[in-house]
């Protein structure tokens, strides 16, 4: 699969990421104390070539937010901008080998991945490519990442945000939003 504007970007040392963005620091309103109110250390960051904007403002150090902020700019980056498989790659082993997807897919051949590992991203961003491409039928999905339709909605069910996204890109595709097993 030819390399896309997320992949150039996903790859970025935070250094190069961090020059593409617009930052802005403010001081954050609620709890924290004294000194949360006299400093500006909450973070915006806004990906001018995607215009994606994220931020962070928990913490009271603005060093902190912005490495907070760095890391929820790439997450934002494979929950929402998607790369268009070719049909020569629309295979289960083409998918295979695509090199965000090549190691997601633990010994069983199960996704496995909890969001803290460092594949769990990438693969998100795969697993809604493949999304889009087949109109987000799970099912289709799944034979195509050469994963059982459970194993794949246990996946999509990891982390919260990648959960909304599936269902509000199924809605989006005129599918009904996924519902929780659990």
């Amino acid at each position: 699969m030819q390399a896309s504007r997320r992949s150039a970007w996903t790859h970025l040392s935070d250094e190069s990421l961090l020059k593409q963005c617009e930052v802005d620091t403010y001081r954050a309103s609620g709890p924290g104390g004294q000194k949360r109110n006299k400093t500006s250390s909450a973070v915006r960051l806004r990906h001018v070539p995607s215009c994606l904007i994220v931020i962070a403002e928990e913490s009271r150090s603005q060093h902190e937010n912005k490495a907070k902020a760095l890391r929820r700019l790439r997450h934002a980056l494979y929950l929402e901008l998607r790369e268009v498989i070719p049909t020569e790659s629309l295979t289960p082993a083409a998918i295979a080998l695509f090199p965000d997807y090549l190691e997601a897919r633990g010994s069983d051949g199960r996704l496995n991945l909890g969001a803290r590992n460092p594949l769990f991203w990438p693969t998100v961003g795969i697993v809604f490519d493949v999304l889009v491409a087949v109109e987000c039928r799970v099912s289709d999905a799944a034979k195509l990442l050469g994963v059982s339709t459970g194993n794949l909605i246990d996946f999509l069910e990891t982390d919260p945000k990648v959960w909304q996204q599936a269902s509000n890109l199924r809605v989006r595709f005129g599918q009904k939003p996924l519902r929780s097993s659990t």
